[in-house]
């Protein structure tokens, strides 16, 4: 069915602050689907009019909404503001605490974000020095594993077993011809 924009706007103020008819009475009184009214109060959001989602009090309205209301306001000065906030049945204070509220959301998450990417870049660059001390550690691992069958091989070869005084003497002998 379909309705004059006369009426639909009129509806929406009814809607929308400061009346804050609810939209069950409006349907009742005027024989349109509550589905009716919904959807023209979201369209009304959607477009950037200020219009809580339901019949809440101005301070239990949504995020979005509230935030709608500081953009509207932002240029405005002290009378505009207050001519507009007696028009929305709202205080000048309470758009005012929503504006410091909007200015302020991100302050501290920007600075914990801050310190995370920080932690972060610490605990990377921790990462990379572990993994390069146990790749040095497995090189040496891997000489020393060698070494050992190498030694093995020799002794099954020859089949002499050196004594330590023997090893001694040769790795002094061996690190002085370097």
């Amino acid at each position: 069915m379909n309705y004059s924009p006369e009426l639909k706007d009129a509806l929406l103020r009814r809607m929308l602050p400061p009346n804050n008819e609810s939209i069950t009475k409006i349907s009742r009184e005027e024989g349109i689907s509550e589905q009716t009214l919904r959807n023209w109060r979201d369209k009304a959001r959607k477009e950037g009019y200020a219009a809580p989602g339901t019949d809440a009090v101005p301070d239990d309205w949504s995020t979005q909404d509230k935030f709608l209301v500081v953009v509207e306001t932002a240029s405005m000065n002290e009378t505009e503001l207050a001519e507009y906030a007696r028009k929305k049945g709202l205080y000048v204070e309470q758009i005012k605490a929503w504006k410091d509220a909007c200015m302020n959301a991100n302050g501290g998450i920007a600075k914990e974000a801050s310190r995370l990417n920080r932690e972060l870049k610490d605990s990377e660059k921790e990462r990379r020095k572990l993994e390069k001390e146990l790749q040095r550690k497995e090189k040496a691992l891997a000489e020393a594993a060698a070494l050992l069958v190498l030694s093995k091989k020799a002794n099954a070869i020859w089949g002499i077993q050196r004594t330590n005084d023997q090893r001694l003497r040769s790795r002094k002998c061996c690190t002085a011809d370097r």
